[in-house]
């Protein structure tokens, strides 16, 4: 298939409508409605370890106070009887305190950075102002060694969207998002009516991290060690499920740099939303794929009696602690093992059934290139020829849909993020879709994405690779609105 207006398939038929900007906004109502219908739910359940993560409800306090509180440190964590690692995190525990906010309800958050450096947090998924966004190159102030800030901003959109730091890492691999430095933000929406009878948030990430040299002599980042919700695999309490309960999944991938595979042993997950916007066609996988900051709501229904690792699919990355114990009730044993799976993975699955024709408004070329900087040292990254910071600013037009054609030219692939905002994806290698609303993308190697964004959000806002090796390179551009 080529791109929409071209002669479809059978199987994606066009419908006969011009898609403008009042469509798509109510589309996106739409969306948010059903989402709520569909994945939202007040009680919940987080494993980690033998404690409760604890849980931050915005409460009715006076202005004096904030809603929450977030407190940046250094911390020794414990992976693992026999590994402990020296990291930076917040509140004392990886991941973060998991913050339980209600779409459209102001929110004042305190951040208290116990460190000698500068940091900052961002809102990853949040429609926010600029000011408070957390991003740096957007305008929103560095909090300095030993201060403390305040931010308020109302929710929006509802769904699953994470925090996390925004800080350079540059060489050094024990800062950014090589770190701890993140935690989960559920949004609730309004209306929570559910469909599943308990719900599981997991956290992925990469521990210990250290350069290698790839074939043409650049550098690039490898991991020890992996962990889900801050516990390598076997050190952690199993989630101890019933047979018949569907379970809902809420998964983050906060890797600096790694995409993963998730697989639970004769089970299939039937996703919902990707990236907090629920999907068109909730289609049944074996195999769930999260690039680096993707997140992914998925019900699970329990007819498999036993007990399970639901972990990554790929063996070297489960023995190194990629994983976590499904545990059925009255079920006892070693967890069983399961034959290698097709490591296959298509955001078309998720599109509608039949597709919208929409006539962008504005075209934006985006070339992903990258430049050799000679053996032992990271590769330079470039956005239409160009490397952040010496970039030209993008231009938004308000109220206008943008077409943003991600053309990789490079033979890495990169897990596009854009701050403020989320987009439509309408072509993959080609191929038409509609119906798939995202804020993170993979663009594989040597391939093309378009996206539709629609301009409903004015500010600065940071468009960049979501791999923290890449962002420090210079892979990132500004978007302003004109």
């Amino acid at each position: 298939m080529k791109t929409r207006g071209n002669n479809p398939t059978k199987s994606s038929p066009l419908r006969p409508q011009s898609c403008n900007r009042r469509e798509f906004l109510r589309r996106a109502s739409i969306a948010a409605t059903a989402i709520a219908s569909q994945i939202a739910q007040p009680a919940f359940a987080w494993t980690q370890g033998a404690q409760s993560a604890p849980m931050a409800v915005s409460s009715g306090t006076p202005d004096s106070a904030p809603d929450h509180q977030i407190e940046i440190a250094e911390i020794e964590w414990e992976l693992s009887p026999k590994k402990k690692i020296r990291t930076i995190a917040y509140d004392g525990q990886i991941p973060g305190k998991l913050f339980r906010l209600t779409e459209g309800k102001p929110v004042t958050i305190k951040i208290v950075n116990r460190l000698n450096r500068a940091e900052i947090v961002h809102w990853h998924g949040q429609w926010i102002p600029s000011d408070v966004d957390g991003s740096m190159e957007e305008g929103s102030p560095m909090i300095g060694p030993g201060e403390r800030t305040r931010i308020s901003f109302t929710p929006r959109p509802s769904g699953l969207h994470w925090y996390h730091t925004h800080a350079m890492a540059n060489r050094s691999l024990k800062l950014g998002l090589y770190t701890g430095q993140s935690g989960l933000l559920y949004v609730e929406p309004v209306s929570n009516p559910a469909r599943y009878d308990r719900e599981q948030f997991l956290v992925l990430h990469d521990w210990e991290p250290y350069y290698v040299a790839s074939n043409d002599g650049s550098m690039m980042v490898n991991y020890v060690s992996g962990s889900i919700n801050g516990r390598m695999l076997g050190h952690d309490a199993p989630i101890q499920v019933r047979e018949g309960q569907r379970v809902l999944f809420h998964i983050l991938n906060a890797s600096a740099t790694e995409a993963h595979w998730l697989v639970l042993p004769g089970h299939r997950f039937q996703v919902l939303a990707l990236d907090g916007s629920p999907v068109a066609t909730e289609a049944k996988v074996e195999v769930l794929r999260l690039g680096p900051a993707e997140r992914i709501s998925a019900i699970v229904t329990m007819d498999k009696p036993g007990v399970w690792v639901l972990g990554e699919a790929r063996e070297s990355f489960r023995s190194a602690g990629m994983g976590t114990v499904i545990e059925y009730a009255n079920r006892t044993g070693k967890p069983q093992s399961w034959p290698p799976v097709e490591l296959t993975w298509d955001y078309r699955a998720f599109a509608d059934k039949v597709l919208t024709i929409c006539k962008p408004d504005v075209t934006v070329p985006l070339v992903f290139t990258s430049r050799f900087k000679g053996h032992g040292a990271l590769d330079q990254w470039m956005i239409n020829g160009e490397s952040y910071p010496n970039t030209t600013p993008l231009l938004l037009h308000e109220g206008l849909r943008h077409r943003l054609v991600f053309d990789n030219r490079s033979m890495d692939d990169h897990p596009v993020h854009l701050h403020r905002h989320n987009f439509e994806l309408v072509s993959i290698r080609g191929a038409a879709l509609s119906g798939v609303h995202k804020d993170v993308v993979i663009v594989e190697a040597g391939t093309k994405v378009e996206a539709d964004l629609v301009a409903t959000n004015p500010g600065n806002t940071l468009f960049h690779c979501h791999q923290q090796d890449h962002m420090d390179s210079g892979f990132m551009a500004l978007f302003r609105y004109a």
